[in-house]
């Protein structure tokens, strides 16, 4: 049996990991911490077993994952938690400090596929028409319909969205440049309503940042500037807009998320002859297997068209 660790040093085996996992292999600030989270939970939950990770075997592991079914977890949160335990003890093991990975060989409780939910291309407009209205300011409209209309356009995360910096849609571009998880880079096109909202807000940015220097104070170096430590909106205060924009628009909030739009983006895209691997290109998709979801969405909408218009189909 391996020697056990103290907490100290089994702190130190996360921090190690979340590490080798920025460096080496780029992964998201967003995926370390919740990496972070769930391996904290479960060592958490092996001191207070007396254990440490050093001496954790697969009974363990599956103790754990059972108290997680017993909380009322969901399957896909059960799934990332396993996988981060499961990527922990593989690094552990490259490093020689475990001769085993003991969460090896444990089957997950695999994730339920659900259909993205998506919106119609009227209530998309909608949206878009809210946003450009919803604001205390002229700057507040003006930043809320480029917001919406660069989402909408491009699919972007919202993570991409916030942080894009201004450098990025200097010049009137056609298309701009993302950069998306683990840092990897796409080129994505802009729709002219896009360009027009964009060109209008930042007219108002290049003259907030002339004042800022004229004050004294440093200019934001992102398109949509905020006023905490990370210097641009966060996606906490961008999603609570899209549900205040979505009732604004007469649709129902619970509906409607920044990554509806996403969604939406690819949904219509797909819908309008777009080929699959282009907007798993757009989109930022690793695998085009995680893109094909939108062709069940797709398949859906075209039942719906046959059942509700076909002369046949209804009822007589």
């Amino acid at each position: 049996m391996p020697k056990p660790l103290s907490r100290a040093q089994g702190d130190r085996w996360i921090s190690t990991f979340l590490d080798a996992q920025a460096a080496d292999l780029g992964a998201a600030r967003n995926t370390r911490l919740a990496y972070g989270r769930d391996l904290l939970d479960f060592t958490g939950w092996l001191e207070r077993k007396g254990i440490s990770l050093a001496a954790a075997d697969r009974s363990h592991v599956e103790g754990y994952l059972v108290s997680c079914d017993a909380q009322g977890l969901a399957k896909a949160t059960r799934a990332r938690r396993l996988s981060s335990i499961r990527q922990l003890y593989r690094f552990a093991f490259d490093e020689g400090w475990r001769p085993d990975n003991p969460a090896l060989r444990i089957s997950g409780p695999g994730k339920v596929q659900r259909l993205p939910k998506t919106l119609s291309a009227d209530e998309v407009t909608r949206l878009l028409d809210a946003a450009a209205s919803k604001g205390r300011t002229p700057a507040d409209r003006l930043r809320n319909r480029a917001l919406f209309e660069l989402l909408y356009a491009t699919g972007m995360r919202v993570s991409e969205l916030v942080t894009l910096p201004l450098a990025a849609v200097r010049g009137d571009p056609r298309m701009i440049l993302v950069r998306g998880k683990g840092d990897k880079e796409r080129m994505v096109p802009l729709s002219t309503p896009a360009r027009g909202a964009l060109a209008d807000w930042l007219a108002r940015r290049d003259g907030d940042n002339d004042a800022a220097r004229k004050a004294g104070k440093p200019a934001s170096k992102y398109l949509f500037p905020g006023p905490g430590a990370a210097g641009h909106m966060t996606r906490q205060h961008f999603h609570l807009m899209v549900k205040d924009v979505a009732a604004l628009a007469g649709i129902d909030p619970a509906r409607v998320t920044p990554h509806t739009l996403r969604h939406a983006f690819a949904t219509h895209l797909l819908a309008g002859g777009a080929d699959l691997r282009v907007i798993q290109t757009l989109l930022g998709h690793a695998d085009v297997a995680t893109t094909e979801i939108y062709t069940h969405v797709l398949d859906d909408h075209l039942k719906d068209l046959v059942l509700n218009h076909h002369p046949l189909a209804r009822k007589r």
